[in-house]
């Protein structure tokens, strides 16, 4: 097949049909103006609330985008406002996104779930008990999280490669027998982007632009480095004493495949667009991401791979991640049954929770579902 048309198919296969202006505010399906107006009110009560200076959200079918929206501002000093480009930093999102990645090396069977760590990472020594790709991804494998005393998770030190991140932590001895406990791990995935980048013999980040971010049109989803020029990058902000003060200076190339992210609400609304649709993963890959992991005492835990699972007041199913980071706080949750996507980005170290998020699909839900 020519080139021109693996591209031609590559493009029509994930298009959709909406054409939203993202360098505007604010996109509002006519259908849904009551919903959104007191959704409108629900986000400026958390922004009143939590102090938040800017914020963005997407809420969308399987097919369509039903509002997206940006609130406040993006760089409080020069008074530029968000709008559906400004990036922010998503945090623990970026799991969601690297198990995307995992889930196409799996169908490509490049990857196993039951292959150990040191098949693809040889620099990660061997451990008492054998490490496994499937517990690594599913936070069970006992690699330890960051070292907040030695302020590993305000690191303002640049990692030339996933391999030097890699050694932050790759000497230090498990928490456990894998597959006995759940402990959610950053440093876990830091290994995860290590096997994947041995297993495609490319660079973490490349592909992920390459594999992922490019075949399903993320065109605001980049990792965030700290030298390089990202339009619409927006500041990020704390809180101290009441005050919004600038941010933590931090490089987060010691954990791009945990957590290193720039994306927006309108492309994590438009990635599970993709997982609902089928369009980037098969369903039964997307059912292994969306699946609880069981311990080796029978126990079930909610988390599959780089997806929470949990289910609402009234037994509905729906799998979400939130991200922190200094300066952000993203969510994302989506109802498979009723193929709803609320996806939420802000540029504020703040606490909001999926029981905010929940309020918001409330309004939309009962008129989703087909």
């Amino acid at each position: 097949m020519k080139k021109t048309a693996v591209l031609f198919l590559l493009v029509t296969n994930f298009c959709h049909a909406q054409v939203i202006d993202q360098t505007k505010s604010l996109y509002t399906d006519k259908r849904f103006l009551q919903e959104i107006k007191k959704g409108q009110e629900l986000v400026i009560a958390l922004m009143k609330e939590k102090n938040i200076p800017g914020l963005s959200i997407c809420v969308a079918t399987k097919n369509e985008i039903i509002w997206t929206q940006g609130f406040g501002y993006a760089d409080l000093e020069n008074k530029i406002q968000v709008t559906l480009n400004s990036k922010f930093r998503v945090g623990s999102i970026s799991k969601t996104l690297t198990a995307l990645a995992l889930g196409k090396l799996l169908e490509e069977k490049q990857v196993e779930l039951t292959d150990t760590a040191q098949k693809y990472a040889s620099y990660f020594p061997g451990k008492n008990y054998p490490v496994t790709i499937y517990e690594i991804a599913s936070h069970t494998a006992g690699i330890r999280d960051y070292n907040y005393k030695n302020h590993e998770y305000v690191s303002d030190k640049h990692y030339n490669n996933v391999e030097e991140s890699v050694d932050i932590f790759k000497d230090d001895s498990l928490l456990f027998r894998p597959g006995t406990k759940f402990s959610y791990s950053t440093y876990g995935y830091v290994l995860l982007g290590a096997c994947i980048e041995g297993a495609v013999k490319q660079s973490f980040p490349g592909f992920m632009n390459d594999s992922v971010f490019v075949p399903m049109q993320l065109e605001n989803t980049v990792p965030d480095y700290n030298d390089s020029i990202i339009p619409h990058r927006v500041r990020f902000y704390d809180e101290s004493n009441g005050k919004i003060i600038n941010g933590y200076h931090v490089d987060n190339s010691n954990k791009w495949a945990g957590g290193g992210f720039l994306s927006t609400s309108y492309d994590l609304a438009l990635m599970s667009q993709n997982l609902l649709s089928h369009k980037f993963l098969k369903e039964a890959t997307i059912e292994k991401l969306w699946s609880a992991d069981t311990l080796l005492n029978g126990e079930k835990v909610n988390y599959g791979i780089g997806w929470r699972l949990d289910v609402d007041s009234l037994q509905r199913k729906y799998v979400y991640h939130g991200g922190s980071s200094i300066g952000g706080r993203s969510f994302l949750l989506i109802y498979p049954e009723q193929q709803l996507v609320v996806a939420i980005t802000c540029n504020l170290s703040t606490n909001f929770d999926q029981r905010f998020v929940l309020k918001l699909t409330d309004l939309f839900i009962k008129d989703t579902i087909r």
